[in-house]
């Protein structure tokens, strides 16, 4: 039986695309004389790129249409950065393969002169698009005025010029993977800066009853990033936030073991809840839903309806 063709959607950012065409190359490596072929795809986070992500609301904002295109047979995988995508999926699709974990930091690029970001004057500025990543700073250096900044990894490394920055906050792997690293002064480590659910990992998202796509893509699970995503996720399902909410959590496996933080935060960083737990790997998603519940316990639920009141939050928006 001659081998389908298969059709990867993606974003058609460049960090996107690079994602798509490194999934692309392991196919062709894995299975000779299969084709494999992009579609570009926008979708609605990629279109509104002069308001704040909070702003524009709901989740799924970078997978919704390509769900879509999958839905109507048009693609038959998407690859996703993990960090966007949703806990719930829309009937007969499915997360099939979470990839090996790039780096899951956050880093920061510094104006020349600047070593660390601890060395930055009072009111430093520091562009970034994350309210997980601003909580976090701000409640170590309340001092710091952070600015929105959006657009691709590019761009927001150029706003450290153009709109005179100290900093500029972003992922350690979309930086690895588009050939940034020797821009980056400093790397955060998961004690300041605790990562996005799933940062760092990619997400191979197909049709239930694709049994053939299927057996093509599994061999790009990686059993420990996923357990540690799994857990992950379920601590955001649990506390029902967005990937524009500031709330982390950062999963790590050794041998059976699985030890997972977790935290939420206000928007400024005034009350932040941090917890650490472990378990064995098969206790993942349980571990991340109890691990919510302690939080919510210790007050995250007060929190994040204050965060919902926000005026970052408070506009009109449809769930998108």
């Amino acid at each position: 039986m001659a081998m389908k063709t298969l059709r990867i959607g993606t974003r058609a950012s460049q960090l996107a695309l690079w994602q798509a065409n490194w999934v692309k190359s392991e196919l062709e490596k894995r299975h000779p004389g299969l084709e494999v072929t992009l579609t570009k795809i926008k979708t609605q986070g990629d279109k509104i790129l002069d308001v704040p992500l909070a702003m524009v609301g709901g989740k799924g904002l970078f997978v919704k249409e390509i769900e879509e295109a999958m839905l109507r047979g048009e693609v038959d995988i998407a690859v996703h950065s993990m960090k966007d995508v949703p806990t719930i999926f829309p009937e007969g699709l499915a997360l099939r393969c979470i990839t090996e974990r790039e780096d899951p930091r956050d880093i920061v690029i510094l104006q020349p002169g600047f070593k660390s970001f601890r060395d930055l004057p009072q009111g430093a500025r520091i562009g970034t698009s994350s309210l997980r990543r601003k909580a976090q700073l701000l409640h170590l250096r309340p001092d710091f005025q952070m600015i929105d900044i959006r657009g691709n990894v590019e761009t927001r490394i150029r706003k450290l010029t153009e709109d005179n920055l100290h900093g500029v906050v972003l992922a350690a792997a979309g930086m690895h993977r588009l050939g940034f690293t020797k821009q980056i002064s400093e790397y955060l480590p998961e004690e300041i800066s605790t990562p996005a659910i799933g940062q760092g990992a990619l997400g191979l998202e197909s049709r239930i009853d694709d049994a053939e796509t299927n057996a093509l893509i599994d061999f790009f699970n990686h059993p420990e990033t996923a357990w540690a995503v799994k857990a992950e996720r379920a601590f955001l399902r649990r506390l029902e936030g967005g990937c524009q909410v500031p709330i982390g959590a950062f999963g790590t496996v050794k041998g059976d073991q699985l030890t997972l933080t977790g935290f939420v935060s206000d928007v400024e960083g005034r009350q932040l809840l941090k917890k650490t737990v472990s378990c064995q790997v098969d206790e993942a998603e349980k571990t991340g839903t109890s691990l919510a519940d302690d939080l919510l316990i210790k007050g995250a639920g007060k929190i994040l309806n204050e965060v919902y009141q926000h005026e970052t939050f408070n506009v009109n928006r449809e769930d998108v």
